[in-house]
C-alpha cells in the first residue's frame, strides 16, 4: 500500500474541471500519465449553458449532459476528479516538482500542472448587488430562472450569455426586460433571430433596453424593484421585478496567476506559446484562461477541449523529453 504522501504523487495536475480541463485529464492519462484534476465546478462555466447546439457529433444536448459525458470519459481512463479550490502552486527549490495546495488545506504534488481555470463573472456594480446576491440576484440564469417562474426579471448583458439566457428565461417567467450597454445585441445572429421571433410574437413579453444598465437593486428580504439608467441621457426608470440577472461576461483570476508568477497579456490572461506552454518551465495553460499573442481566442467549447488536448500532448513529451520517471496508473 503506497503513503499517504507518495498516494498525492502524481504526474500532472489539471487546475480545473471544465471541457479544458477534463479533455487535457484525459488525454494525459491516456499518454499513461497518473493524472489528478481539480476545481470547484464540475463543468466549469459549461454547467451554467443550457442547451449546447454547436458542439460536433450533438444536434442539440443540454449542457449538464455534455459536462457528464466529460466526466465519465475521464474517470473511465483513470482520471482521479477532486471537488476543491486550487489556492496556491509552489515550485519547490530542490527538484522539477510542484506542490499545488487546496482550500481544504491538502496538499498535492506532480512534475507538471496544466491551468485550465477558465474565468470568473464579472459583477455589475450596481448598488445593492452584493446585499441581495442569492436573494434575488443571480449571475447565472440558466442555473436559478427556474426558481423564477411567474415573475418578472431583468437580464444584464446583451452578448451570448445574456441572450442566451433570455431565451432559456421564456420557458419560466412571465416578463423579460433585456438591458444591455450597448447600442445592439452583439450575440450570435442565430440566437438573436431566435429572441426577435419570440419578440415578435409575443412584443410585451420582452423588453429589450439599449444604452443602460442596472445601477440599483432595492426591495426588503428579497430583490423587488431595479433602476435601469440610460448611459447616454442619464434618464433613471425604476421597474419593478423579482430577480436579476448579471451576464455581463468574465474575467480572469488575473491575481492568482500574477502571484504564482505567471506572465499576463493585457486582458489578464495566461501567456501562453503553442502548446500552452507558460513562462515557468511545468506549468502550462489551456481554455480561456490562456491568451497571449500566438493564441487565436475564441471562446468555444470545441476550441477549449482542443487546447486541453494539446496541452496534454505537450506536457507527455516535456516529461519525456525531460526523461522524468513517470509514475503512471494502474490501468483497470
Amino acid at each position: 500500500m503506497p503513503g499517504r504522501a507518495e498516494a498525492r504523487e502524481y504526474d500532472v495536475i489539471v487546475v480545473g474541471l471544465g471541457p479544458a480541463g477534463l479533455t487535457a485529464a484525459l488525454y494525459s492519462s491516456r499518454y499513461g500519465l497518473k493524472t489528478l484534476a481539480i476545481g470547484e465546478t464540475m463543468g466549469g462555466q459549461l454547467s451554467m449553458a443550457g442547451l449546447v447546439d454547436d458542439y460536433p457529433g450533438f444536434i442539440e444536448i443540454q449542457a449538464s449532459d455534455l459536462v457528464a459525458r466529460f466526466k465519465a470519459h475521464a474517470e473511465k481512463h483513470n482520471v482521479e476528479i477532486i471537488l476543491d479550490r486550487v489556492e496556491d502552486i509552489r515550485k519547490l527549490d530542490d527538484q522539477q516538482k510542484f506542490e499545488v495546495v487546496t482550500r481544504r488545506g491538502h496538499s498535492y504534488f506532480s512534475r507538471a500542472v496544466i491551468l485550465a481555470m477558465g474565468l470568473k463573472r464579472k459583477k455589475l456594480g450596481a448598488v445593492g448587488e452584493d446585499e441581495f446576491a442569492g436573494r434575488g440576484v443571480s449571475y447565472c440564469t440558466v442555473c436559478d430562472v427556474p426558481f423564477f417562474k411567474n415573475k418578472k426579471i431583468i437580464i444584464v448583458g446583451g452578448g451570448n450569455s445574456g441572450v442566451t439566457g433570455a431565451l432559456h428565461a421564456v420557458a419560466y417567467v412571465s416578463k423579460i426586460y433585456l438591458v444591455t450597454r450597448g447600442d445592439r445585441l452583439r450575440a450570435f445572429p442565430i440566437y438573436i433571430e431566435r429572441l426577435m421571433s419570440i419578440k415578435k410574437e409575443r412584443p410585451d413579453f420582452i423588453d429589450i433596453i439599449l444604452n443602460s444598465t442596472v445601477t440599483e437593486i432595492g426591495g426588503r428580504e428579497t430583490v423587488e424593484y431595479a433602476v435601469i439608467t440610460n448611459l447616454k441621457t442619464g434618464e433613471k426608470r425604476k421597474v419593478d421585478v423579482d430577480g436579476v440577472f448579471v451576464e455581463i461576461g468574465n474575467e480572469p483570476p488575473t491575481d492568482f496567476f500574477k502571484k504564482i508568477g505567471l506572465e499576463v497579456d493585457e486582458r489578464g490572461l495566461i501567456t501562453v506559446k503553442p502548446g500552452g506552454y507558460t513562462n515557468i518551465e511545468g506549468i502550462f495553460a489551456a481554455g480561456d484562461c490562456a491568451g497571449g499573442s500566438y493564441k487565436y481566442y475564441f471562446q468555444q467549447i470545441i476550441t477549449s477541449a482542443a487546447e486541453g488536448a494539446a496541452a496534454a500532448d505537450a506536457v507527455f513529451k516535456w516529461i519525456t523529453q525531460k526523461g522524468f520517471k513517470i509514475i503512471g496508473h494502474r490501468r483497470i
